[in-house]
């Protein structure tokens, strides 16, 4: 069925099939992308579903918020992993029809690899994602401890590695992914022929720390990275409590934003004594990271001395970097008063869980983005995807110009 009869949804991407064989973080991020954007977007899963569905955080009935979230908009379908035939089914789905491009996190069946399905279909994408770039096995919290971050994250003073909460890679490697993918949707609506996708969580983790300078320094200084808490390395940021308790975070990056604090503070006075006092040159931030002690404890004077209301208004009326720490909890309550501020959030009534608002695509086409749909239940689609009469040979149409429906299969193993 083409993906404009099967979906109403709109987008850039619309008439583009992406067949989904993933769990987790990375690859059904990449799905939900796409789905996000307009693609029909099958998700593949053995018999009752994959081991990702029941993954913490739960709804009161169990259903799982985690993958109602990153299985929104998309179609789903059950087969038995472990038979041949079954497995079939899932090949002819692919390759059947317009120009197809696949997304998986395992290359357990090879049937499912960009070898196999190019032979039967020579303008196959397939996106693959590895947890290592040696084919070792590997997840977000393996790769962290691997990366180098973990060690200069957390308090200042303590020794012990600290994994962020946020799965970085897996979020990461899924977008990395998601480009691939369209690059290779981009030639192949030029050349017409197929391409292979590898994308590996410690390449990311590895090139991000290469990119941001961090492993640059390591081979060319003697600079040695330790853990700074809420510090923002090399310039200046730092959190501070106001007099009735509310914690915000500020961060000054130029001179110009260094100047309008010290007016927003009334410490203008102050530090133009220090730098004379003192020889030091405030409006370098090298300079404020180097005094950032000093700098912290008359700012945390200030703001110990009013209370939050204040504060923000005079961060607010001099246009400073800030902003106040919120919880999860505190984002969520009431029905989440504070999300619907913003149009990124929509109502979804996702089975299992009820009405809630869910994220829209962050991405805005043309000053639009399209509602959010609920995520599919274990094998909601299959009388629709795949005929109980399968063939036991895939059947294709032949190579397509460019054009039409398009299948994602990325590989990965991510936490």
């Amino acid at each position: 069925m083409p993906p404009e009869e099967a979906t109403a949804q709109q987008g850039p991407l619309s008439g583009l099939r992406v067949v989904e064989i993933s769990s987790y973080v990375a690859t059904p991020l990449c799905g939900l992308t796409l789905a996000q954007l307009g693609a029909d977007v099958v998700r593949v899963e053995p018999l009752g579903g994959a081991a990702d569905r029941t993954r913490w955080p739960l709804a009161d009935s169990g259903t799982s918020l985690y993958w109602s979230g990153l299985n929104k908009g998309k179609r789903a379908v059950t087969v038995d992993m472990a038979s041949e035939a079954e497995r079939r089914r899932v090949v002819d789905l692919i390759v059947r029809g317009g120009p197809c491009a696949v997304v998986s996190n395992s290359d357990r069946y090879p049937e499912f690899g960009y070898e196999s399905l190019s032979a039967l279909r020579p303008d196959v994408i397939h996106a693959l994602l590895q947890g290592r770039a040696d084919g070792g096995a590997g997840v977000d919290y393996t790769v962290q401890a691997a990366s180098g971050f973990p060690l200069i994250t957390g308090p200042a003073g303590t020794d012990a590695p600290v994994n962020h909460v946020l799965p970085a890679w897996d979020i990461a490697a899924g977008l990395y992914l998601a480009v691939g993918l369209l690059a290779a949707e981009r030639d192949r609506l030029v050349s017409g022929r197929g391409r292979s996708i590898r994308v590996a969580l410690d390449d990311v983790a590895l090139a991000t720390a290469g990119n941001l300078g961090y492993l640059a320094e390591a081979q060319v200084t003697g600079h040695e990275r330790v853990k700074s808490g809420n510090d923002v390395f090399g310039t200046y940021g730092r959190d501070f409590l106001t007099a009735d308790g509310v914690r915000v975070m500020v961060v000054i990056l130029t001179e110009r934003h260094w100047t309008k604090l010290l007016a927003a503070t009334g410490l203008t006075a102050v530090f133009e004594g220090l730098a004379d006092t003192l020889g030091i040159d405030f409006s370098g931030e090298s300079q404020r990271y180097e005094h950032r002690e000093l700098i912290s404890t008359l700012l945390a004077r200030w703001f110990g001395g009013v209370p939050f209301t204040e504060a923000a208004a005079v961060l607010d009326r001099h246009r400073i970097l800030w902003e106040r720490y919120r919880s999860f909890a505190e984002l969520g309550r009431d029905g989440g008063a504070e999300l619907r501020k913003s149009d990124l959030f929509g109502v979804v009534d996702q089975p299992g869980v009820g009405p809630h608002l869910a994220p829209k695509s962050p991405v805005v086409v043309d000053g639009e983005r399209p509602e959010p749909r609920p995520a599919p239940v274990v094998g909601e689609h299959n009388a629709e995807l795949l005929p109980a009469a399968a063939s036991t040979a895939p059947t294709v149409d032949g190579p397509g110009d460019g054009g039409g429906t398009g299948s994602l299969t990325a590989t990965r193993r991510s936490g």
